[in-house]
């Protein structure tokens, strides 16, 4: 079962309470209503060949932090503090004219080439193995992509052969020869990118994508049976084939896929923020409208198969469009869609955390699209600095945190109604039990923008002994930003005083912050996030 929401008062963005009314919300969270263990691939990001992720993002020769192979390591220390479990990889749009064999073999004889996905040029000096090993060095698992646009199901095949079979086959001797003599065991295919898009590269109809899809899935475990597929979903949710999309792919590729890509982006054009903090309740019912497709084909197909979601693109994405900024086409790390994320930005990506949270029993991946520079929670300055923007934090705290068990929260409180829907609830909540069942770890997000909520999270059926880390981020101006020069947005650790009470229950006492017996008791600042983690037994 999922996080609900109890319509207990409602008002509408134009009816929000004023400063002299004091709001309250009740959260219940019981040891025994599991909504499902989580996927550590839940934390995972997405690198493309697109604008500076690769080139002057992540990979820059002539940076004085390069390491060896010409990858920024002030860079790779960002990432990895994130503990991502993948990277998918290497796209995106820039996958569906991608020829892989470019990017193998002798880097000074690699061919140059246009990239007609981002009218860009693309040198091809990152291909496979780079990026492979790249991973392996910071201990993160590449979730690779098969170009199902200009390419079809041998290509497929034979770049699976080249990364997973160990010896003696034309493919996997053209690795070794090329100076990986250990096949890189990558376990996590994608079958293409966004094929319904008319901005795709060869785009296709449901019917050719889900025959493609098919035949490349039946080739592609036939050469390696322990592979797991993702299948292309709609490319988002309001496309005018969403649901016959995903009904007739599943219908020709069921039995040989395992999951099926959700993308969505989200916007803030307008500046309505109460709406566009609204935009996680969207999310929730797009997972919950495709899981359900998901079940229906089973269905049909009478199969004991399942076919999870992979939510393996999603973001807020609109600042460098609205800015329409037109960078110059055919060059090297052409630097577009560089958002400038602000803490508007980083409230609501923390509630997407939440929804993500809250499916773990059908969401198994997710992609935070994407990891340096475009669109991203990491920024460089060509041959110069690195910082991290507002959006890293939520993220950064959910993926240290936010493993284990997800658990339901149940949550009674105030909420209003916006140009995104109605009954939206202002408090936002995702609850997770360490694998250990020594921490409960609790996300909040309070969505008013001028009042602080009184919550109180009752905790049946667990024995709290002390609040072993409270994170938050409060108190800024929504279009506070961070940059290389000033980083204003930054998260706080709140400090415990514990003491003894009466009855002889510890207690940790904050200035916002309670906990006694089997209840937390916090008052949430008006748009804030936070992260509790409590102790128990």
């Amino acid at each position: 079962m999922n996080a609900s929401v109890s319509e207990t008062t409602s008002a509408s963005v134009s009816e929000i309470p004023s400063a002299s009314v004091s709001l309250s919300a009740f959260v219940r969270i019981c040891a025994d209503n599991i909504i499902s263990p989580i996927d550590d691939r839940l934390y995972s990001s997405f690198i493309e060949h697109m604008g500076r992720a690769v080139y002057g993002g992540i990979f820059e020769p002539e940076h004085p932090a390069a390491d060896t192979q010409g990858f920024r390591t002030d860079v790779s220390e960002q990432i990895e503090k994130l503990r991502l479990s993948h990277i998918r990889y290497p796209g995106g749009n820039f996958l569906s004219g991608y020829q892989w064999e470019d990017g193998v073999g002798d880097r000074a004889a690699r061919p140059v080439r246009r990239d007609l996905a981002w009218f860009a040029v693309e040198p091809n000096q990152v291909g496979i193995n780079e990026f492979a090993a790249y991973c392996k060095k910071i201990g993160i698992k590449p979730m690779m992509g098969v170009n199902l646009g200009t390419r079809g199901p041998q290509d497929a095949a034979n770049l699976l052969e080249y990364c997973n079979v160990e010896s003696g086959t034309y493919y996997s001797d053209l690795r070794r020869s090329h100076g990986y003599e250990e096949p890189h065991d990558i376990k996590l295919w994608c079958l293409g990118n966004e094929m319904d898009g008319p901005w795709q590269i060869c785009a296709k109809t449901a019917e050719e994508y889900g025959r493609i899809a098919c035949e490349t899935a039946k080739m592609m475990k036939w050469m390696d049976p322990a592979i797991e597929l993702v299948a292309c979903g709609s490319s988002y949710r309001t496309m005018p084939s969403y649901g016959t999309w995903e009904r007739t792919v599943l219908r020709h590729c069921h039995q040989y896929v395992d999951y099926l890509s959700l993308h969505q982006y989200y916007q803030n054009s307008d500046g309505d923020i109460p709406s566009f903090l609204a935009r996680s309740n969207e999310m929730d019912s797009f997972i919950k409208e495709v899981a359900g497709i998901c079940r229906e084909v089973k269905q049909e197909k009478g199969t004991a198969h399942d076919v999870f979601l992979s939510f393996d693109e999603w973001n807020v994405w609109y600042h460098f469009q609205k800015a329409g900024i037109e960078p110059e086409k055919w060059t090297i790390g052409r630097p577009i869609e560089e958002e400038v994320y602000d803490f508007a930005d980083a409230l609501l990506v923390g509630s997407m955390l939440t929804t993500l949270i809250n499916n773990a029993d059908v969401v198994k991946i997710a992609c935070l699209a994407q990891l340096v520079n475009t669109i991203a929670p990491i920024m460089t300055e060509n041959n110069g600095r690195v910082w991290l923007q507002t959006t890293y934090y939520p993220f950064l705290y959910t993926s240290l945190y936010g493993r284990g068990t997800a658990l339901a929260a149940e949550i009674s409180g105030p909420v209003y109604d916006c140009a995104a829907g109605s009954g939206i609830s202002y408090l936002d909540c995702a609850a997770v039990l360490s694998d250990d069942h020594t921490f409960l770890t609790l996300f909040l997000i309070n969505k008013h923008l001028s009042e602080s909520l009184q919550t109180a999270v009752s905790l049946p059926g667990f024995t709290p002994l002390h609040i072993a880390e409270h994170i938050t981020l409060a108190g800024f101006s929504l279009n506070a930003v961070n940059t290389a020069d000033a980083s204003p947005v930054l998260p706080v650790t709140n400090q415990t005083v514990a003491g003894q009470m009466a009855d002889g229950q510890m207690a940790s006492d904050r200035t916002d912050c309670r906990l006694t017996a089997d209840r937390l008791e916090i008052s949430l600042p008006a748009a804030s996030w936070q992260m509790i983690q409590i102790a128990i037994m």
